[in-house]
């Protein structure tokens, strides 16, 4: 059974994944509305993928037979001034969460809970992904403020953030059925 520090902690996470996800949904509403609908799907796609985070970390826990608590979730922000606010705002919470997750795996650790730390393992290298996709976004929306239909065509050039699945995440909760 995982130590109870981390048990803790990564019911607090579970609730920070579930909000990321809702701030993404917001994102992408944000942009579909402009009629962006690249940079929409692009943060329609994270918004699952920050889901599916919170439903690993629940498949652990239940897997290791620790309790799973589901808090409540802040309503996101949805209004933004141009195209770069958003993708700052989820560059900043990425780089967030990889702080949080760092703490888990270091709860983990010296809590002695290795099957623990060894689950943190593969989101620590997502999130050095996520924070490189996230920021290389920032990058072109920048370059793009006064003509956003750039970043459009930079989207449709580039598979941006779409690595497909990867074989090694750990299992999604409701993944089987």
């Amino acid at each position: 059974m995982p130590a109870q520090p981390f048990v803790a902690q990564l019911n607090a996470q579970i609730g920070h994944e579930f909000a990321a996800s809702q701030q993404y949904v917001a994102i992408a509403v944000h942009y579909d509305a402009e009629t962006l609908p690249r940079l929409a799907a692009f943060f329609y796609r994270q918004a699952l993928e920050e889901r599916d985070h919170a439903l690993m970390m629940i498949r652990y826990l239940l897997d290791a037979d620790a309790e799973v608590t589901l808090g409540t979730v802040e309503a996101p922000r949805s209004g933004f001034a141009d195209i770069v606010e958003p993708v700052q705002l989820a560059l900043d919470q990425e780089k967030r969460v990889a702080g949080q997750v760092g703490a888990l795996a270091r709860i983990a650790r010296d809590n002695d809970d290795y099957a623990s730390e060894q689950f943190m393992q593969w989101f620590i290298k997502e999130q050095v992904e996520e924070i490189a996709s996230i920021s290389d976004l920032l990058t072109v929306v920048g370059r793009a403020k006064e003509d956003p239909l750039r970043a459009e065509e930079f989207l449709a050039r580039e598979s941006l953030g779409d690595g497909g699945e990867d074989p090694g995440a750990p299992p999604v909760a409701g993944g089987a059925l």
